[in-house]
């Protein structure tokens, strides 16, 4: 059986050669995003879990951003 790896090299392999550097350019860009986004998940998960986070209530957020200047 194939790993992922070798099918994504036989993918890449049929495209033409003119395709192929902006595909891995995308998968690169998006393999990025994905690490951010596991960053800031993991990052997430550790502030709930000392205790940096508390529910968010949107009533009262609205209230506040209703303009009044007031806090």
């Amino acid at each position: 059986m194939m790993s992922t790896t070798e099918k994504a090299a036989a993918a890449l392999d049929l495209l033409p050669e003119e395709l192929r550097e902006p595909a891995v350019a995308y998968l690169v860009e998006q393999a990025e995003k994905f690490r951010a986004l596991q960053r800031d998940i993991k990052q997430g998960t550790n502030d709930i879990s000392a205790g940096r986070m508390r529910e968010w209530n949107f009533a009262e957020f609205l209230r506040r951003a209703g303009g009044s200047g007031s806090a």
